[in-house]
């Protein structure tokens, strides 16, 4: 579980969880089928023959289809850089909503730099993972020195990526957080928990494809996650997409500058 620093509270099964008040019930939390809790109640297709995506334009442009009820006034669509941010554009026009990046850098356990124990965001914003840092045995000063280490990157990325545009407000607002495939989820989680630091109202986690039981450990994160397809065999994102070539910094910064123009 992911919180922001010094708030956060105790829960009976020993995690700590960030205190956010009533939370508004959504479709996700009605459904009777516990091991789905916390997904769309929109069922992902699941086929034994993996699903394909022709590009990021294109599942964009399915992926908003199953968005359609988050549409509204208080809704920002922010991608994940760099190849969430072309779904995400496709997300934000079919929605009529403004378009950002939400960049975050995860913090790695020392020697074990995949397995994040914390995550940084922009304005200062850091968040820990409590049990991580704990099982690791990651002393303060080590935590404080492998977060200088990613801070430093975070601020290059928010250059590159904004050009000095100020990040769109996210307080009380419904933030949609896209990618074009969640493998492990270690960023979508770092993104969620840092998108309510940032005083989002509510998180919904949006992706084409996400690998079944990351979808189902998100949902503590999110309050919905949804995707199009959960197989239960997952290789690697780019098995689902035709075109599936990087996506260059130019591309994002230019979608961002469309955008902000519309």
């Amino acid at each position: 579980m992911w919180f922001p620093v010094d708030a956060y509270l105790h829960r009976p099964d020993g995690f700590r969880t960030r205190d956010q008040g009533p939370r508004r019930p959504s479709a996700s939390a009605c459904r009777p089928d516990p091991s789905s809790a916390g997904l769309s109640q929109r069922p992902a297709r699941d086929h034994h023959r993996p699903v394909r995506f022709r590009d990021r334009k294109d599942a964009g442009r399915q992926l908003a289809g199953r968005l359609e009820s988050v549409r509204g006034p208080d809704v920002v669509v922010l991608g994940l850089p760099r190849g969430g941010v072309p779904v995400a554009a496709e997300v934000a026009r079919a929605l009529g909503a403004p378009l950002d990046v939400i960049v975050v850098r995860k913090i790695g356990v020392p020697g074990q730099r995949e397995l994040a124990m914390g995550a940084l965001g922009e304005g200062g914003v850091r968040v820990v993972d409590e049990r991580v840092v704990r099982l690791a045995h990651v002393p303060p000063e080590a935590f404080a020195q492998a977060g200088r280490r990613e801070a430093d990157d975070l601020d290059a990325c928010v250059r590159r990526f904004r050009g000095g545009r100020q990040p769109l407000p996210l307080t009380g607002r419904v933030a949609v957080i896209v990618d074009d495939g969640i493998a492990t989820g270690s960023t979508a989680r770092a993104a969620c928990s840092v998108a309510r630091a940032l005083g989002a109202g509510r998180v919904v986690l949006a992706a084409p494809v996400c690998a079944r039981e990351s979808a189902r450990a998100l949902a503590a994160d999110a309050d919905e996650v949804v995707c199009l397809h959960s197989p239960r065999h997952f290789g690697a994102v780019g098995q689902f997409y035709d075109d599936f070539r990087p996506t260059p910094d130019s591309e994002v910064v230019e979608l961002l500058e469309q955008a902000g123009r519309g």
